[in-house]
């Protein structure tokens, strides 16, 4: 398979600094960018949007712990077993989180947000911010064991 090298834009800072299953969503952190590599300029007109995806690494789990095929999510015997792909832990292979995150401000080289479930220190990939165009169309379906997991997730 094809190997390639993404270097990150910046790092969490702040917020929770050892990873937990639930209670994110009052969870505040701020992403640094590299100011090497960036300026401020770099996030000028992203506090028009309400929310950001941001795109991140699990750089914490170990290739040992990394899933490559199916589980019960969270350990739960009462959930199916379903594939990694198919759940978004963070023992995945490409180790990659997304997260929709409410933008609170920008200052200079750092974005603050809300509800970032990623640990102090985490690199990030990418921001990208939310634009209406690209949410779903249509319904959104989702087995029942989704909604129990997520429940306290926020």
């Amino acid at each position: 398979m094809t190997e390639f090298t993404i270097r990150a834009v910046g790092h969490v800072r702040g917020g929770r600094d050892t990873p937990e299953d639930d209670n994110w969503g009052g969870s505040r952190a701020r992403i640094v960018l590299d100011p090497d590599r960036f300026t401020p300029e770099s996030l000028l007109g992203l506090d028009g949007f309400s929310h950001a995806e941001v795109i991140f690494l699990f750089d914490r789990v170990s290739a040992d712990d990394v899933t490559y095929d199916a589980r019960h999510p969270r350990g739960n015997k009462d959930w199916p077993k379903v594939g990694i792909f198919a759940q978004r832990g963070k023992n995945r292979p490409g180790r990659i989180g997304v997260t929709v995150c409410r933008i609170v401000g920008v200052d200079g080289l750092e974005l603050e947000v809300e509800g970032l479930d990623a640990i102090d220190g985490t690199p990030v990939l990418d921001i990208k911010p939310v634009m209406s165009g690209f949410l779903p169309r249509g319904e959104v379906r989702e087995p029942d064991w989704s909604r129990e997991l997520m429940k306290d997730y926020w």
